[in-house]
């Protein structure tokens, strides 16, 4: 556990379920693991999301360091989301996951 304030202690994996939990964010991080994820395909995979939603799930998994952000520069331009290296150590977690339900 790490300690925040003085008396207080957080769990790891409470911090690690709050952070993957949101409206997309378990399934794009599920589609991360069979490859490079690119935005107007993840609109046409992910049924019921906008494209708002699925751009703030997005740069939050990247800023929690758990996708990266790629620019393709070829023409047309384009932007790849892929698993870092820190979402790579999460693989196990959710196998194990999957064990249960």
């Amino acid at each position: 556990m790490k300690k925040v304030q003085q008396h207080e202690m957080v769990c790891p994996a409470e911090e690690l379920l709050k952070a993957l939990s949101g409206k997309w964010k378990p399934q794009l991080f599920k589609l991360a693991l069979e490859g490079p994820l690119r935005f107007n395909a993840l609109l046409r995979q992910v049924e019921g999301a906008n494209k708002q939603s699925l751009a703030t799930s997005l740069k939050e998994l990247v800023e929690e360091g758990y996708l990266e952000k790629v620019v393709i520069r070829l023409k047309p331009l384009h932007i790849e989301y892929s698993l870092s290296e820190k979402g790579k150590l999460l693989i196990p977690v959710f196998k194990q996951l999957e064990t249960l339900y």
